[in-house]
């Protein structure tokens, strides 16, 4: 998918909390029952978004590109498949936000796991949808398998664990490879953010002391385990406008904090770390990548 999933994904990480927040800390309690007013709300609110967020894509994106009949496209061979796992983290944080959105209503698990699944989902097939509609790209199945696999990450700890002891993390750095092509990867920080996958990583970060039940070890710390690549100018590895692309897998090994684990009383402070928590805390990093090469960041974004 051409339009930002990172930017959709921080959307929600967002807009998902901010019906949580008016009057501090007793507005942002979760209930412990079901309350219908603040489900609604919810309800509402997600749908309203969603809603716009497609009418604003159709009309402020897919205008400018021609419109053909519905197509399918193979994809699934592109920029290393950075942009697949970033299809994966925006399903796995639309259903993680928007179902602990659900909970500050007291909506109990199963309904949060149907309705948040429904709306991110949904959304994210809909934008695909689009996509098959636009003589630029097309439906892609892989970017279908990867919303579907992200989703299910998130269902699965839940139904197995009650908790979500992996979380899917995000990091940024800029790389050398924007300047080379400012209109594709773009141009400054904020738009590199969201174009460059040669500057992005990916993270799958486990809470130790949820597996070990240890005494010793701090409640917050994780093991993350990172994926990245480079030397990307284009999605096609063989574009005859870049012949010589150096394009290399990264495996990272790092630390990192669940920020939901860290105690406090201030559901404020929650709220916050609820929505920072999609972001890997830079730590000491080891990276390995597809060329063999073994190196150490001393600290890694």
């Amino acid at each position: 998918m051409r339009f930002s999933l990172l930017h959709i994904t921080l959307l929600f990480c967002i807009t998902g909390s901010v019906v949580a927040q008016s009057k501090i800390n007793q507005f942002l309690k979760p209930s412990d029952s079901l309350n219908t007013s603040r489900r609604n709300a919810v309800v509402i609110t997600e749908a309203s978004l969603a809603t716009t967020a497609l009418i604003g894509l159709d009309q402020l994106w897919y205008a400018d590109y021609p419109r053909s009949k519905f197509k399918t496209i193979n994809d699934s061979g592109e920029w290393l498949q950075m942009d697949k796992v970033g299809h994966v983290f925006t399903s796995y944080q639309l259903g993680r936000l928007s179902s602990n959105t659900f909970s500050w209503a007291g909506v109990n698990r199963k309904q949060r796991l149907i309705y948040s699944t429904t709306i991110g989902l949904g959304f994210l097939t809909a934008v695909e949808v689009m996509d098959g509609f636009s003589a630029e790209w097309g439906f892609s199945w892989s970017d279908m398998a990867a919303n579907t696999l992200g989703s299910g990450l998130f269902i699965g700890q839940e139904l197995i664990w009650e908790e979500q002891r992996i979380l899917l993390k995000y990091s940024f750095h800029q790389s050398r490879f924007a300047e080379q092509r400012p209109d594709k990867l773009g141009n400054g920080l904020a738009e590199e953010l969201l174009k460059d996958y040669n500057g992005q990583t990916y993270w799958l970060s486990a809470n130790l002391n949820s597996f070990l039940k240890t005494e010793f070890l701090p409640d917050w710390l994780n093991l993350a385990f990172g994926y990245g690549a480079e030397g990307m100018l284009t999605g096609e590895p063989n574009d005859p406008q870049f012949p010589n692309q150096n394009r290399t897998r990264q495996y990272y090994l790092s630390l990192d904090m669940d920020l939901s684990k860290i105690k406090t009383k201030s559901h404020l402070l929650k709220t916050i770390f609820d929505v920072l928590n999609v972001i890997k805390v830079p730590f000491p990093t080891l990276e390995l990548n597809s060329k063999g090469r073994l190196k150490m960041h001393y600290i890694y974004y």
